[in-house]
C-alpha cells in the first residue's frame, strides 16, 4: 500500500516538472465552495471511448468518467492523443459551461493550433470572435506567448496571430488589435491583408492616424504586400487630417509597389483638397482631375459630385455649374445627390429662382426630389424671407409622397420665429409632435430664441425646462441664447447664474458664452465684473480672442478709460491676435474721433475709413 502511494506521488511530481499537471478549480452555483479534482489521468485505453462519448454528446456519461478526474487533465490527454480537434473543441466548450471552468491560455491555443493544422479556419474565427468579446484580463503579451508555445509551425502561429488581430477589429477593440499587430511583429509572425486592411480602416475611423501611419510603415517594412485598398485607406486617413502632401507621397509609394491608383484614390485626394479650406484649394482639386484623366482613369459621378460640392462650399456656384456641364458632356448622368448639392449652392448664393428651375430640370430628367431637395429649397425661401413660398413647398411634400423630417420643421419654425410669428411657430411645433416626429435640441433653440426676441425670457426658460420631458438636454447654444437675452435686458447678474448652472450640468461654455457676459457687464458699466468673467474663462483653458478684446476695449472706452483701452489693444497685438473690422471701428469711433491717438508699441496708427495702417 505504501509502495503504491509512493508511486502515485512520484508520478504527480514528474507531471509537475513536465508542466502537464494542472489542478482544476470549479465554482458551483451552490455555496459549498470549491470542489477539487484529482490530478490522475484516465486510463489511456479509454481515450477512444471518451472521444466516442464526446462525438455522440453523451455528456452525462462523460460526467461520470470525470467524477474523480480534473477536466483540464482530460483536455491535455485528448490533445496529446491526437484526437479530432473538432471533438476536443466540443469538449472544451462543454467543460467550460458545465463546470464554470476557465481553461488556461496554453490549452486554449493548443486547441486552436490543432484546428489550424486541419484547416478548420471557420471554427477558429468563430472561437476567437467569442474569445475577444468576452476575454478576461489577459494581456496581449500573454496571449502571444500562448500562441508561440502552442506549436512549432511558424505558418500556423502566423495564421492564429492574423485571425486574432482581425477578431479584435471586428469586435471594435481597435487599440487591442493595434497592440496585437505590434506584438505579432515582435514575434516575427507574418500577417496578411485580411487583418491589416480592416485594422488600418478601424484606426482611421477612430481618428488614430498616428497609429495608422505606424501600421502602414510596418506593413512595408515587414514586406506585407499592400493592395490598392490598403493604399486607399491610408490616403483617406491622411486626407481626413489635412496631410495632403503626405497623401500625395503615399500615391507615389503605390507606383513604386506596382499598384495603380484607381478612381477611389483620386476621389479621396480631390475630396481632401475640396475640404481643406485654403485659398486655391479648388485649383488644386481641378488639377488632380486633369491628372487623373491624363492617366486614363475615368472620373465617375462621385468625382464630379465632390468637385461640385467643393465649388459650392467655396461660394463659386459658377465654377460648380461649369463642372456640372462637363459631367454631362462626359456622358455621366447627374443623380439626386448632384442636383441637391447644386440646388443648395444656388440657394446659399441667394439664387432661389435658379434653384427652383434646376429642381424642375431634375424632375424632367426622371429623378424624384427627396426630403433633402425640399429641405434645401425651403431653407432657401426662408433665407430669402419668402416664408409663404416655403410653406407652399412644405404643403406640396405630402402630395408628392415625401415625408417631412425634423430638419424640415425646424427650418420653418426658425423662419416663423425670426419673422415674429410665434403662434405659427408653436402650431408647427405641435403638428410635428402629433405626427410622431421628435423635436431636436435645435428645434427648441429656435423657439427659445424667438421668445427671447419678444422679450419673454420667462416663457423661454419654461420651454427649456419642458425639454427634459421630451428627453432633450439643453446645450451650450440654448444657454447662450438665454444669457444673451438677459444681458441685453441689463440683467447680467442673472445671466451669470446660468453660467454656474452650465457647469453644474457638465456643459463647457464657449467663447460666445463668456464674451456675451463680458459685453453685458461692459454695457452696464461694470468693468470689474467683466474682467472677473474673463479670468474665469482663462482658468477654464479658454484664452481671450479678438472678440473678447473688442468687447473689453469698447467697454473701457465707454467709461472714458482710454489709456486702459490702449493697454488692452497692445496686449492683444502682443498675443499675436489680428485686429478685425470691428477693432478698427472701435479705434476710429471710440478713440480717434474723441481725440485720442492710440500708441501701439511706440508706433502711431492712422485710421482711414475702417482700416488701420501702421506708419
Amino acid at each position: 500500500m505504501k509502495l503504491t502511494l509512493e508511486l502515485v506521488k512520484k508520478e504527480i511530481e514528474i507531471s509537475k516538472i513536465q508542466g502537464r499537471f494542472l489542478q482544476g478549480t470549479i465554482f458551483p452555483g451552490n455555496k459549498q465552495g470549491k470542489r477539487q479534482f484529482s490530478a490522475l489521468s484516465l486510463d489511456e485505453s479509454l481515450t477512444p471511448t471518451i472521444t466516442n462519448i464526446i462525438s455522440n454528446q453523451h455528456w452525462s456519461k462523460l460526467k461520470a468518467h470525470l467524477q474523480n478526474t480534473d477536466p483540464n487533465t482530460l483536455l491535455r490527454q485528448l490533445l496529446n492523443s491526437g484526437a479530432d480537434p473538432e471533438l476536443i473543441l466540443r469538449y472544451f466548450t462543454w467543460s467550460q459551461k458545465e463546470f464554470k471552468l476557465s481553461h488556461s491560455l496554453e490549452l486554449t491555443f493548443r486547441i486552436l493550433n490543432s484546428l489550424a493544422h486541419t484547416k478548420k479556419y471557420s471554427k477558429i474565427r468563430s472561437f476567437l470572435d467569442k474569445f475577444v468579446k468576452y476575454e478576461k484580463d489577459y494581456s496581449v503579451s500573454a496571449i502571444f506567448h500562448a500562441i508561440s508555445m502552442s506549436g512549432d509551425s511558424f505558418c500556423v502561429n502566423s495564421i492564429l496571430a492574423d485571425m486574432l488581430v482581425l477578431a479584435y477589429v471586428r469586435n471594435l477593440k481597435i487599440l487591442r488589435g493595434f497592440e496585437a499587430f505590434k506584438r505579432a511583429g515582435d514575434y516575427g509572425f507574418k500577417l496578411s491583408l485580411i487583418s491589416c486592411n480592416p485594422l488600418l480602416s478601424g484606426l482611421v475611423k477612430e481618428s488614430e492616424n498616428g497609429d495608422m501611419e505606424f501600421v502602414y510603415r510596418e506593413m512595408i517594412k515587414r514586406k506585407i504586400e499592400l493592395n490598392v485598398i490598403s493604399f486607399n485607406i491610408v490616403v483617406n486617413g491622411l486626407c481626413k487630417v489635412g496631410k495632403l502632401n503626405r497623401a500625395g507621397d503615399v500615391i507615389e509609394d503605390m507606383k513604386v509597389w506596382g499598384v495603380s491608383p484607381n478612381v477611389i484614390t483620386y476621389n479621396t485626394l480631390i475630396d481632401g483638397y475640396c475640404k481643406m479650406g485654403r485659398i486655391g484649394k479648388m485649383y488644386k482639386a481641378d488639377a488632380i482631375l486633369k491628372e487623373m484623366v491624363a492617366k486614363g482613369i475615368c472620373p465617375n459621378e462621385v468625382t464630379y459630385n465632390i468637385l461640385i460640392d467643393g465649388f459650392c462650399k467655396d461660394e463659386n456656384v459658377s465654377g460648380a455649374m461649369r463642372v456640372f456641364g462637363e459631367m454631362q458632356r462626359q456622358g455621366l448622368r447627374p443623380n439626386v445627390v448632384t442636383y441637391n448639392i447644386l440646388i443648395n449652392g444656388l440657394c446659399s448664393d441667394g439664387k432661389v429662382d435658379e434653384a427652383v428651375a434646376l429642381r424642375d430640370q431634375m424632375v424632367s430628367s426622371d429623378l424624384e426630389p427627396n426630403v433633402v431637395t425640399h429641405n434645401v429649397l425651403i431653407n432657401g425661401f426662408c433665407k430669402n424671407k419668402t416664408v409663404n413660398e416655403a410653406i407652399n413647398l412644405f404643403n406640396d411634400m405630402e402630395k408628392q409622397g415625401v415625408d417631412p423630417n425634423a430638419m424640415t420643421y425646424t427650418t420653418l419654425i426658425d423662419a416663423y420665429c425670426k419673422d415674429g410669428r410665434m403662434e405659427d411657430a408653436f402650431a408647427l411645433y405641435n403638428m410635428m409632435i402629433d405626427r410622431g416626429i421628435f423635436p431636436e435640441v435645435s428645434t427648441c433653440n429656435c423657439l427659445i430664441a424667438g421668445l427671447c426676441r419678444k422679450g419673454d425670457v420667462k416663457a423661454a426658460r419654461s420651454l427649456m425646462n419642458e425639454m427634459v420631458s421630451k428627453k432633450l438636454s439643453a446645450d451650450v447654444v440654448t444657454y447662450n441664447i438665454l444669457i444673451d437675452s438677459l444681458c441685453k435686458k441689463g440683467e447680467s447678474r442673472k445671466a451669470v447664474k446660468l453660467l454656474d448652472e452650465m457647469f453644474e450640468k457638465g456643459l463647457n461654455p464657449s467663447h460666445v458664452t463668456y464674451n456675451t457676459l463680458m459685453d453685458g457687464y461692459c454695457r452696464e458699466g461694470n468693468l470689474r465684473a467683466a474682467l472677473i468673467v474673463r479670468t474665469r474663462m482663462e482658468r477654464k483653458g479658454k484664452q481671450a480672442n479678438v472678440v473678447t478684446y473688442n468687447v473689453l476695449i469698447k467697454g473701457f472706452c465707454l467709461k472714458r478709460r482710454l489709456e486702459d483701452a490702449n493697454g488692452l489693444l497692445n496686449e492683444m497685438l502682443e498675443r499675436g491676435l489680428v485686429p478685425n473690422r470691428t477693432t478698427y471701428e472701435i479705434i476710429k469711433e471710440e478713440m480717434m474721433e474723441k481725440g485720442f491717438v492710440p500708441d501701439i508699441e511706440g508706433h502711431v496708427y492712422n485710421v482711414s475709413d475702417t482700416n488701420v495702417k501702421r506708419r
